[in-house]
């Protein structure tokens, strides 16, 4: 059973002029629906301001709240922050949130957006307004629900925002897996950082995750995983520098999973990057992300 977190409202109108479009969210809800599986709806509530306001600056959560983003920090965006991106921001922070409080009752949850990694504390940057993976970490911790949170990046863009924004918490571990030469320029500093070379494949992926995620499972034994579920990694991809098969992108799924399951850890996803003209194509790579993650956490 796939427990899937969506709102209509992930689909919010595109701003006018911006190369950005929402649509992929309502056609990967809809790829999941064709396939098939067994499935279960949760709809997120938007995140609760205090939460916001404890990771991110007031005032740029001001900013958000109401649509009045100036217009640098919409560049660095990359699409104005209109009202109805704003409530769709605040949807997809409680979507990561909802997905993690399911996946602590089932095993595996998955959120039909988010993963918005590049977000930083005062702004917003390369299409993310708010940063779910910091907030939903942060409180879990604060509520007690987890003791010790790893957010997993395996977007082909460096986790930035998020490593900034939870740096110096021994109770968080950030780890990114990346191209090393892609966006952004500067790389923050994560838990820990692999930065992958332009063309790598299957093998040479799944090499570099395996080194990479097991001693941290095994050493800092998370109570959870926030993973950022990014499909731009394919060879594919208009934004991607790597050269992963749809084969390849289905068995970093199951080895995530997989070693997830083997110790008991629940995990939540969130969608992250993929882009493309298709954007069918798109949508349908993200779809069978989730289902491999949620097929493997069957067993």
């Amino acid at each position: 059973m796939l427990h899937f977190v969506h709102h209509p409202l992930y689909v919010a109108p595109a701003p006018k002029g911006s190369p950005f479009r929402f649509n992929k969210y309502g056609l990967v809800r809809e790829a999941l629906r064709e396939s098939g599986a067994a499935m279960t709806l949760h709809a997120p509530e938007p995140m609760e301001r205090q939460w916001l306001e404890a990771v991110h600056d007031a005032d740029y959560v001001e900013e958000v709240l109401t649509a009045k983003v100036p217009r640098d920090k919409e560049r660095r965006i990359g699409f104005p922050v209109t009202p109805a991106i704003a409530e769709r921001s605040l949807l997809a922070q409680g979507g990561t949130w909802l997905a993690a409080l399911t996946a602590l009752d089932h095993g595996y949850a998955a959120n039909g957006a988010g993963g918005s990694h590049h977000a930083l504390p005062g702004t917003g940057a390369g299409y993310c307004v708010l940063n779910d993976l910091a907030v939903t970490a942060n409180r879990l911790v604060a509520e007690g629900r987890a003791r010790r949170v790893l957010v997993l990046d395996c977007d082909v863009h460096q986790g930035d925002g998020t490593a900034v924004m939870l740096a110096g918490r021994p109770e968080i571990f950030t780890l990114s897996l990346h191209a090393e030469k892609n966006f952004p320029v500067r790389k923050a500093r994560s838990s820990l950082d692999i930065s992958l070379a332009d063309g790598l494949g299957d093998s040479g992926y799944m090499a570099a995750l395996d080194a990479a995620l097991m001693p941290v499972l095994d050493k800092f034994a998370p109570d959870i995983i926030l993973y950022q579920a990014g499909i731009d990694p394919h060879a594919d991809d208009r934004l991607g520098r790597l050269a992963l098969s749809d084969a390849g992108l289905e068995a970093r799924e199951r080895f995530v999973m997989r070693a997830a399951r083997e110790r008991a850890i629940p995990l939540a996803s969130a969608l992250g990057g993929g882009y493309g003209d298709d954007h069918g194509a798109v949508a349908d790579r993200h779809a069978r992300s989730i289902l491999a993650l949620a097929d493997e956490a069957e067993g």
